[in-house]
């Protein structure tokens, strides 16, 4: 057990150095200490993938494991024997087949006011206005610190998004008015949005408000807070902004990530605008 403990901090501690985000960290250990109780009396760097396979099969029929922490659990294997055995595994086979991708649920711009103006909390109000407004995830909105908000340029840095990728996006002025209000009153010291007798603002609260808010609005549909990221996305590409700039403000990856950042203007200096400030909030 403390064998398993010591592999598991270090484990933390060499995907910290490599700039993984923290939810990251977290959920890969969670994977790999499944791994390491079921395997801890064996000579670790002796399991090969068939044990492995043995391993996965077992929790499938014990835990009806679903295929996204199947691969959650592929990845930190893989991950721990390239960092403590420099080996490489092949354990593709065993990752789930790919279901087709669903479209994206989003909610209309009437649905998007509704639901904003049902909010008196300005904390929550500026939440929601982050994740709509600037197509935020809700990790990146709890990660976002005071000094990330550049309100001379009106920018907003986004640091260790998904994918260890950096981002700027601009900051819409109507939510910026809403965070000085929301400064004044609550008077932040670090994290943007602070929990109780927390550093920062948990993931559930704010599924929590949203699920409140949209049935006070009356929206029929389940409203989570990536359907608002989705809602953002669809919004722009209605109002003809080209996808390749949508693509870049929401910090995906591309295939042709060099073409992408030719073609794209500077974000502050564009005549970009995000599509809360065209609702009449």
């Amino acid at each position: 057990m403390l064998l398993t403990k010591k592999i598991l901090l270090e484990f933390q501690k060499k995907l910290s150095l490599q700039r993984y985000a923290t939810s990251s960290i977290k959920s890969y250990t969670n994977a790999l200490a499944k791994f390491l109780i079921a395997f801890g009396g064996s000579p670790l760097e002796k399991v090969k993938e068939k044990n492995i396979e043995n391993f996965l099969f077992h929790l499938q029929k014990t835990e009806n494991i679903s295929s996204a922490y199947q691969k959650q659990i592929l990845s930190a294997i893989g991950k721990y024997y390239e960092l403590f055995h420099s080996k490489k595994l092949d354990l593709k086979y065993l990752y789930p087949k790919r279901k087709q991708k669903s479209l994206p649920k989003y909610l209309t711009r009437n649905e998007i006011v509704r639901l904003i103006s049902a909010c008196k909390n300005i904390k929550h109000k500026c939440i929601l206005k982050l994740l709509y407004g600037c197509g935020l995830r809700v990790g990146e909105v709890l990660a976002l610190r005071i000094k990330d908000v550049n309100s001379d340029q009106m920018l907003l840095h986004i640091n260790m998004a998904k994918g260890n990728k950096d981002r700027t996006v601009k900051l819409p002025k109507k939510i910026l008015y809403d965070l000085r209000v929301y400064y004044k009153k609550y008077k932040p010291k670090d994290f943007l949005f602070e929990g109780q007798n927390k550093p920062f603002y948990a993931a559930k609260s704010i599924q929590n408000f949203i699920k409140k808010y949209a049935l006070e609005a009356k929206i029929t549909k389940t409203v989570t807070p990536h359907m608002l990221r989705h809602s953002y996305a669809t919004h722009l590409v209605e109002n003809g902004i080209d996808i390749r700039f949508v693509k870049e403000l929401l910090g995906h990856n591309s295939i042709k990530t060099t073409e992408i950042y030719t073609h794209i203007p500077d974000i502050a200096k564009s005549e970009f605008m995000s599509p809360i400030e065209h609702l009449n909030l």
